[in-house]
């Protein structure tokens, strides 16, 4: 038997989330002491692995709980399909490995093939071209949503990444993008309702940033500090339905990665909320986007 410490170092996966796995019926502790403590044995530590596993597939905690779950999952045969798969991912970072290889060597022109955008930026044009009218209300000219696409394209790579991270592939952001288009004068006549009552958004967007900072020694992945973020989130998504846009399922994990990595946003942040805030509303909102993964 291993305490869950123990599983903690032999895995790499922290106390916390070994106990959010068993929280939510993922991964249950073998044995629990008098004392309180959890207890793994082997057979755990096997299921633990094939979690591991599953995690590295980018497939969601609800998700991998059902397979697991399920009267006909059979742990050799999810081995094989882990193996096959992760072969797949592994040819996949060989091709990015060899790309950015060629980059530091300065071997020609860049490719992104990798993060082929073309769909996403023939979704502009076709915008362009049908919904003209709109691109002129909205834009003033078609010579400046030219602009804007070819600054699109110079920043093709940049976007190519953020997409990913916040949408989980090119093809769920390109999709987004064309749905948010589809409502492209509804949105726009959304962001104008918001202009025209910026001190409220403003205000209480500031409201729950100083109660989320109010004490900055409390744990971030606490109830208490985690119903806050889930009020900013609920009011995020109100926000969100009035300009008619869809910010990807991993929208909480993008922005707590500004929180805990920017320099930018780092140094504003604390100077506005006290040092170490940034780091604390980092946590807190990683913490939710992992609660979020959990759930779908």
């Amino acid at each position: 038997m291993r305490t869950v410490k123990q599983v903690s170092d032999l895995t790499g996966i922290s106390v916390r989330s070994l106990h959010y796995y068993d929280e939510i019926g993922l991964l249950k502790p073998s044995k629990i002491t008098e004392a309180g403590y959890r207890l793994y044995d082997e057979e755990a530590l096997e299921t633990l692995q094939q979690i591991l596993f599953f995690k590295e597939l980018d497939l969601p905690l609800k998700e991998v709980k059902e397979i697991m779950e399920s009267p006909q999952f059979d742990k050799m045969q999810a081995l094989n399909n882990h193996k096959k798969l992760l072969i797949l991912k592994r040819n996949r970072l060989n091709d990015l490995i060899e790309l950015v290889n060629k980059t530091l060597i300065g071997a020609g022109t860049v490719s992104f093939k990798e993060f082929d955008m073309s769909e996403y930026f023939n979704a502009l044009e076709e915008f362009k071209k049908e919904k003209e009218e709109e691109v002129i209300k909205y834009w003033g000219s078609t010579e400046k949503f030219n602009d804007f696409i070819k600054n699109c394209r110079a920043k093709e790579s940049e976007i190519a990444s953020l997409a990913v991270k916040q949408y989980g592939s090119i093809e769920k952001y390109t999709e987004a993008m064309k749905k948010n288009l589809s409502h492209y004068s509804e949105s726009m006549d959304g962001f104008n309702i918001i202009k025209e009552n910026v001190d409220y958004y403003m205000g209480r967007t500031n409201e729950l940033m100083n109660q989320l900072t109010a004490d900055l020694s409390k744990d971030p992945t606490s109830k208490e500090i985690q119903q806050i973020v889930e009020e900013i989130a609920r009011f995020t998504d109100e926000t969100n339905k009035i300009v008619k846009t869809d910010m990807g399922d991993n929208y909480w994990g993008l922005i707590s990665d500004l929180y805990l990595t920017n320099s930018a946003s780092i140094e504003a942040t604390d100077k506005k909320y006290g040092v170490g805030a940034s780091a604390f509303i980092g946590e807190a909102l990683k913490f939710f986007q992992e609660r979020l993964n959990g759930r779908k």
